[in-house]
């Protein structure tokens, strides 16, 4: 019998602070048998790769549903958050077949974020090597970030997260709770910021945040957007800029999960303002701009996952300032890791399961 996807049509009520709409979404399910999936990038108009949090890779077809595993991954920890993470192609993928993993790595003292490169052959990865294996080690398994993202240089730009040691992201001798950037071959660019700066790691580009997992760069407006996890409450969506301190953990709208204060202060100066924040947390995961042409009034708008919350959401961006939130899936019930546009347009979502989904979305006919 011939793939058919799965198909659901809901109609979802936008929710967003004084303004009332409508959207419909087409929901296909491209397939469910991804176990915990992570990362994905597309490497051809069909074909997309997904990390699973396991340590697998599989390369998923478009327009079949078919499944293949790729071999010649790193050996990751999979320890709490920790696993396969992110994945992105090289902006020269087509000439040169670059691969970008982020992991947490098993190492002597612990388990820390690191970065490898590879040359994917067929369904195998060649060449794996480490290009930035970071000094945010920790024997515990919380807060490794860790997204990817190029800008239009091909400047590769890493985020790290704290590693439950909230003090680690003011320190700039340490690579927690950072944005940091690279060559495509990991060597150090020369106008970063802290170059110059004593004991201060030369791959930091931004520091004070406590655990970003979501990174986009946006080739038209040549801006770099990142969200990072927030405590109980606190989650935001960043502007970034080099040398810039995000405030962590001095500045926060979070509190402990206990509820008890982190901080009594949600300013400082010196310390950048989220663009945009939640309050209750959604705990944020994964970040895409849409640039297609399919879903024609969301331009330049930020598409944002959300594990706690279950659902989509999409900031109107009006320049570099939040218009209005939208909320999609709510009813969908799934925990949204990751989140892409794909070269034709349809925006694709992976959730946070044993039997994990890749979804396209679409809209409906009007």
């Amino acid at each position: 019998m011939p793939w058919q996807p799965i198909l659901y049509i809901l109609v979802l009520m936008s929710l967003c602070s004084g303004a009332a709409g409508s959207d419909s979404l087409e929901i296909s399910v491209v397939t469910r048998q991804l176990n915990y999936p992570w990362g994905m990038t597309f490497i051809s108009n069909d074909q997309l790769l997904v990390t699973e949090k396991r340590g697998t890779i599989q390369k998923v077809s478009l327009s079949t549903g078919q499944i293949e595993r790729v071999s010649g991954g790193p050996r990751v920890a999979q320890v709490g958050q920790g696993g396969l993470l992110d994945i992105e192609k090289h902006p020269d993928f087509k000439n040169n077949r670059l691969i970008y993993l982020s992991y947490s790595k098993p190492v002597k003292r612990g388990v820390t974020t690191a970065v490898a490169r590879a040359t994917l052959v067929g369904n195998t990865l060649t060449e794996v090597e480490d290009i930035l294996i970071t000094n945010a080690i920790s024997h515990g398994g919380r807060h490794f970030g860790s997204r990817l993202a190029f800008d239009r240089n091909q400047m590769l730009y890493v985020t790290v997260g704290d590693r439950g040691v909230r003090e680690r992201s003011q320190r700039l001798a340490s690579h927690a709770g950072k944005v940091l950037r690279i060559h495509d071959d990991g060597k150090i660019p020369q106008d970063n910021p802290f170059l110059s700066v004593m004991n201060a790691q030369p791959e930091i580009f931004s520091y004070g945040h406590r655990n970003p997992q979501g990174l986009v760069f946006d080739n038209v407006t040549q801006r770099l957007w990142l969200h990072e996890h927030g405590p109980r409450g606190g989650d935001e969506v960043n502007l970034l800029i080099k040398g810039a301190n995000y405030g962590w953990p001095v500045i926060t709208y979070g509190r402990e999960y206990s509820g008890l204060s982190i901080t009594d202060e949600t300013h400082r100066e010196g310390m950048e303002q989220p663009v945009w924040k939640w309050v209750p947390s959604i705990a944020p995961s994964g970040m895409a701009i849409y640039r297609g042409d399919l879903f024609k009034g969301w331009q330049g708008d930020l598409l944002i996952g959300a594990l706690k919350s279950q659902m989509l959401v999409r900031l109107n961006m009006s320049d570099a300032t939040v218009v209005q939130e939208q909320r999609f899936l709510t009813a969908y019930q799934e925990r949204v890791r990751a989140v892409e546009t794909g070269h034709d347009g349809y925006v694709y979502l992976l959730t946070d399961s044993a039997h994990g989904q890749l979804i396209r979305l679409a809209p409906t006919a009007q």
